[in-house]
Parts: C-alpha cells; sequence; structure tokens
C-alpha cells in the first residue's frame, strides 16, 4: 500500500503537471477570445452574458478541460491525505512537489524560464522536502 508522503509527492505532480497544461490550455482559450472579441458597452445582461459565453468557451478546450478535471481529482486525494495526516507535514511537502513540477512540467512544455535558477530551485525544493520528511 502506498504511504501518505508518497501519495502527497502524487498529488503535487499531479498538480504541478496539471498547472503547466491548464496554462496552456487558457493560453489557447485566450487567443480564441481575441480572436472573437467585440467588446461594446452594453447593458449588464450582455456583459454576463459574454462572460458565461466565454467560460463556456474555456470548458469547451480539452487541453484546459482535461487537465482541470484531473487537477481536482488529486485535490480531493489530497483532503482524504488531510483527514490523517499533520497538515504541517502535508501541505509544505505538497505545496513544494507541486511547484516544483510546475517548473519542470513547464520546461518540458517549452516555457520560456532561466534553466540555471529553476534547476537550482528545484533542488532546494526536494531537499527542502527530504527534510520534511525525514
Amino acid at each position: 500500500m502506498i504511504g501518505d508522503v508518497e501519495k502527497m509527492i502524487g498529488v503535487g505532480l499531479i498538480w504541478g503537471a496539471t498547472n503547466a497544461l491548464m496554462r496552456r490550455g487558457a493560453l489557447l482559450w485566450d487567443q480564441a477570445l481575441k480572436s472573437s472579441s467585440s467588446a461594446q458597452p452594453g447593458p449588464i445582461h450582455h456583459k454576463l452574458l459574454a462572460s458565461l459565453t466565454g467560460w463556456l468557451k474555456l470548458l469547451a478546450i480539452w487541453q484546459y478541460t482535461v487537465p482541470f478535471f484531473v487537477n481536482v481529482s488529486a485535490s480531493a486525494t489530497f483532503f482524504a491525505i488531510l483527514s490523517h495526516t499533520p497538515i504541517s507535514l502535508a501541505v509544505p511537502v505538497t505545496n513544494a512537489t507541486t511547484f516544483a513540477a510546475t517548473a519542470v512540467f513547464g520546461l518540458l512544455l517549452g516555457e520560456q524560464t532561466h534553466l540555471g535558477l529553476a534547476m537550482f530551485g528545484t533542488a532546494l525544493i526536494v531537499l527542502g522536502i527530504w527534510l520534511c520528511i525525514n
């Protein structure tokens, strides 16, 4: 059976990967909004309808929606972990892993970053997780 620490790291990895993937999907959504943008002042119900339409366009982009639902599933796992793990351990381990995984997956997806600084920061995060666990 998988231990709690492994589950926390798994949740962090899933959150990190899906953060990077959702960002890519959100960029596609942004491009779609810019291509169909017709911002006109008008009554409040027109603004509300335009906002709702924008959100529906976001949900129609599978590159955003699929990672979003995987991310939410990992959140449910995280809350289950919190039911029997000290929050002082679960939150730092999971959030640090998420941060590092987001950086690594962002790099893998071609995001521009300072590679040396990202790797140094990720190494510090791994060291911090190791210190929390031990």
